[in-house]
Parts: C-alpha cells; structure tokens; sequence
C-alpha cells in the first residue's frame, strides 16, 4: 500500500507543477491584445482561471493529505519494528567484538611516570627599602 500511495503521492506533484506553470501570471494581461482570447471557447467565458485553480486547489489538498497519512504510517512503523528487517548492504558490516567478561566498558588509560623534579623555584626580585623623607607640610601630621 505504502508503494502505491508514493507512485500517486509522486504524480499528484508533477501535475500540481504542470498546472501551476500553466496558469497565468501577473502580466499575462497584456498580451491577451495579441490574441490571447482563445482560451475561452475551451474552458468557457471565464477562461482557464476558474478550472486550474480549482484543480491546482483540490491536488494540493490530496497531496497534503497523503503527505500527512504516510507521515502518520511512518510513526506508527518506528513504534512496533518488525522482527527482521532487511538492511540490504548494511547487513554486511561487521559487528564490533564483545568485551571479555570482567575487564570494564571503558578503557583505563596506561599509568604516566613523573618527570624528575625540577628546580621551579622563581628568583625574587631585590626589595629597596623606603627612604624617611622629612615632611615639608607641617599641616599634614
């Protein structure tokens, strides 16, 4: 069923793209002086208008709605998998080893060995002490 709604699903959106590029556009009024009345003795005294909207209308809903029920079968596929699906290449790649029983799912990292100490003892810069200068304002004391 799922095939036969994506082959309508795939034809509902090339005639929506037909019918969209057939329909006029915006400037499309100013060549209808040249001849562009033919349209209606087919489609009738409104011309193609009415009849491609409408179409373009009703294909647009159908396509919406199937958009929206495969969207929904597809949910409903992920929440009950089947038993065995077929993978096609994907069933060929080869499965990861197990870990042997009791060694732990992560690795440890091998013990590091620290380098010999090294002198890091930073020279202090030589310290000046004040000098006592003698007030100049006796207000200040």
């Amino acid at each position: 069923m799922l095939l036969f709604l994506n082959v309508i699903y795939v034809l509902v959106a090339i005639a929506m793209v037909a019918l969209i590029l057939m329909q006029r556009g915006a400037g499309a009024q100013a060549g209808s002086g040249f001849g562009g009345g033919a349209s209606a003795t087919v489609f009738g005294s409104r011309g193609a208008s009415s009849f491609l909207s409408n179409a373009t209308k009703w294909l647009a809903i159908l396509f919406f709605a199937i958009s929206l029920f495969m969207a929904w079968q597809a949910t409903r596929a992920v929440a009950a998998p089947e038993a065995a699906q077929d993978l096609g290449v994907m069933s060929q790649v080869p499965v990861a080893p197990a870990a042997p029983e009791g060694s732990s799912a992560v690795p440890v990292a091998p013990e590091v060995t620290q380098p010999a100490a090294v002198d890091s003892t930073v020279p202090s810069a030589p310290v000046e002490e004040p000098t006592q200068s003698a007030p100049t304002d006796p207000a200040n004391q």
